[in-house]
C-alpha cells in the first residue's frame, strides 16, 4: 500500500512556509512569464517573416527561442497553480513529464549554446567559408545534434531518478520535480546515483562550456586582439557579447545546482536559483540579443511599422 499510494501523486511545497511571499511571487511569475512568452515569440516571428535573418545565426536563436518557450512552460504553468492556493499537488504521472522535459530541454540547451559559439567562431574566424561551411543542412544537422543529445540525456535519468524507493515519502521539498530534491527523498543511499549525475552533468555542461571558452579564447587571440580599429573591436565585442552573456546566465546556476554536493547548498537558494535560470534566463534572452543586434532591432522596427501602416490604411 506504502508503495503504491507514494507513486500516485507527489506534494511540491515549493514557498509553501513564506505564505505572504507565495502571494507576492505569483504577480512577479505571471509577468515574468507573460514577457518570456512575448519576448520569444517575437524572436521567432521576426526571425522567420524577415528573409534578412535567414541566416545560420537566427535558424540558431530562433531555435533557442522556442527551446525557452518550452524549458520555461514546463515548469512555470505548475508554479502559478501552486502559488494561486493551497493545493500543491502534482500527480505521479505530470511530475515524471515534468522531470522528462525539464532534464531534457535543459540539456538541449546546453549543447545548442555551444553550437551557437561554433558559428560564431566560423562566422570571425573564417569568414570567407562561412556559407560553405555553415550550410543549410549542416545547420539543421547540429540543432538535431542537440536535441538528440539533450533528449537522451533526459531518457536515461528520468526513469532512474523515478523508480527510486522513496519510502512512502511525496514532499517534494521544491517548486518543481527537479532531479536533486528527488534524489534527496530516497529512502536508500544514492551515491551511485549521485556520482551517475555528476558524470552525466560533466558531459552534458562542462565540455559544452569548455568548447565556448576555446571557441571565444581563439576568437579573441587570433581575431578581436588584432583588429587595430576601436570600431571594428566594438562591432566584433557586440557580435559576441550578447551570445556569452547569454551562457555566462544559464551556466552559471546550473554549475552551482548540479555540480556540487547538494547537501552543501541551501535549499532556498537552490529554489530561486533554479527559478533564476527557468524564467529570468529565458526571459532576458530576446532583450539581450534584440538590444545588442543592431539586425533584429531594424527586423522589429520594420514589422511593427508595417503592422502601424496597415492598421492606419
Amino acid at each position: 500500500m506504502i508503495n503504491k499510494s507514494f507513486q500516485d501523486h507527489f506534494i511540491l511545497l515549493g514557498f509553501s512556509d513564506r505564505p505572504k511571499l507565495e502571494h507576492i511571487l505569483f504577480v512577479i511569475v505571471l509577468i515574468f512569464y507573460l514577457i518570456t512568452l512575448v519576448g520569444n515569440i517575437t524572436i521567432i516571428l521576426v526571425s522567420l517573416l524577415d528573409t534578412r535573418l535567414h541566416t545560420p545565426m537566427y535558424y540558431f536563436l530562433t531555435n533557442l527561442s522556442f527551446l525557452d518557450l518550452c524549458f520555461t512552460t514546463s515548469s512555470i504553468p505548475q508554479l502559478l497553480f501552486n502559488l494561486k492556493g493551497p493545493n500543491k499537488t502534482i500527480s505521479y504521472l505530470g511530475c515524471a513529464i515534468q522531470l522528462f522535459m525539464f532534464l531534457g530541454l535543459g540539456g538541449t540547451e546546453c549543447i545548442l549554446l555551444s553550437v551557437m559559439a561554433y558559428d560564431r567562431f566560423i562566422a570571425i574566424c573564417k569568414p570567407l567559408h562561412y556559407t560553405v561551411i555553415m550550410h543549410p543542412q549542416i545547420c539543421v544537422q547540429l540543432v538535431a545534434m542537440s536535441w538528440g543529445i539533450g533528449l537522451l540525456n533526459s531518457l536515461v535519468m528520468s526513469p532512474i531518478t523515478m523508480k527510486l524507493p522513496r519510502c512512502g515519502r511525496c514532499q517534494v521539498k521544491h517548486f518543481l520535480c527537479e532531479m536533486p530534491a528527488l534524489i534527496k527523498m530516497a529512502c536508500v543511499d544514492t551515491v551511485v546515483m549521485e556520482s551517475t549525475v555528476f558524470i552525466l552533468s560533466v558531459i552534458i555542461v562542462l565540455v559544452p562550456l569548455s568548447l565556448i571558452l576555446i571557441s571565444y579564447g581563439y576568437i579573441a587571440q587570433t581575431t578581436v586582439l588584432r583588429i587595430k580599429s576601436v570600431a571594428g573591436r566594438r562591432k566584433a565585442f557586440n557580435t559576441c557579447g550578447s551570445h556569452l552573456t547569454v551562457v555566462s546566465l544559464f551556466y552559471g546556476n546550473i554549475i552551482y545546482i548540479y555540480m556540487q554536493p547538494g547537501n552543501n547548498s541551501s535549499q532556498d537558494q537552490g529554489k530561486f536559483l533554479t527559478l533564476f535560470y527557468n524564467l529570468v534566463t529565458p526571459m532576458l534572452n530576446p532583450l539581450i540579443y534584440t538590444l545588442r543586434n543592431k539586425e533584429e532591432k531594424s527586423a522589429l522596427n520594420k514589422l511593427f511599422w508595417k503592422e502601424a501602416g496597415s492598421y492606419d490604411k
